[in-house]
């Protein structure tokens, strides 16, 4: 058995579960037919180039942790000429969009099936129009907290990441994560928020794609939807 050489200061996995149930036959042969032609490169083995993985992209999305991948595909086919950058651990959610992404016959999509912090770090400064957290798991527990995906250094990321104008969108149906979320974007130096209309955070966006999770509503409130700004 092999032991972790550095169990200490090894990086939080803000994730749980990489595989909860068995993945379909034909789901999984897509992770030898297609995955390889639309991974993104391995961000160990250097900077990421978003053009290169798309020449001549209109622009550049990013949506860390896509679930089962219904928000990231619906938007890859209404925008076709911008790339969308998907990141998932969860291995089943990584098989349900290639499916999607099979039988839409997107061409504009690239996934890393693994945590999105690693391709971040690889992404130039100002390289995203858009980056877009939806639903991310909650980590009640205080002392699970530290766990969660938004913490001042991934705000401090996706504010480099940003071109002037771009936006970082995020949502949650925990009451307790809206505020987190809240306080650690707005004190990022380089974001301002854009108010919600009439200042309800219940109004999604005119583009916004409800998918079957949301409409399962886990959590205990209303989702919740707030959009910073790159100035």
């Amino acid at each position: 058995m092999t032991t972790d050489p550095d169990p200490i200061n090894r990086p939080l996995r803000s994730f749980g579960r990489i595989k909860a149930r068995p993945i379909k036959p034909k789901q999984a042969a897509l992770f030898d037919s297609l995955l390889p032609r639309i991974a993104v490169p391995d961000p160990a083995a250097g900077p990421i180039d978003p053009q290169a993985l798309m020449p001549g992209a209109q622009g550049v999305w990013l949506e860390i942790g896509f679930g089962g991948g219904e928000h990231l595909a619906t938007q890859a086919g209404r925008h076709p000429g911008v790339l969308m950058i998907g990141c998932e651990p969860f291995l089943n959610g990584v098989a349900s969009v290639l499916r999607h992404i099979d039988e839409g016959g997107l061409s504009n999509v690239r996934v890393h099936a693994d945590d999105a912090r690693a391709v971040m770090a690889a992404l130039p400064d100002a390289s995203l129009d858009r980056v877009m957290i939806l639903f991310p798991d909650p980590w009640h527990k205080v002392r699970h907290n530290k766990r969660r995906l938004l913490q001042d250094e991934t705000a401090a990321e996706i504010a480099r990441l940003l071109k002037p104008g771009g936006v970082v969108r995020f949502v949650t149906d925990w009451e307790d994560y809206a505020g987190w979320a809240l306080e650690r974007l707005a004190r990022t130096p380089g974001l301002e928020r854009v108010p919600s209309p009439d200042d309800d955070w219940t109004v999604p966006w005119d583009d916004h794609v409800t998918t079957r999770y949301e409409e399962k509503r886990l959590g205990d409130t209303t989702p919740l939807f707030m959009e910073f700004r790159r100035v």
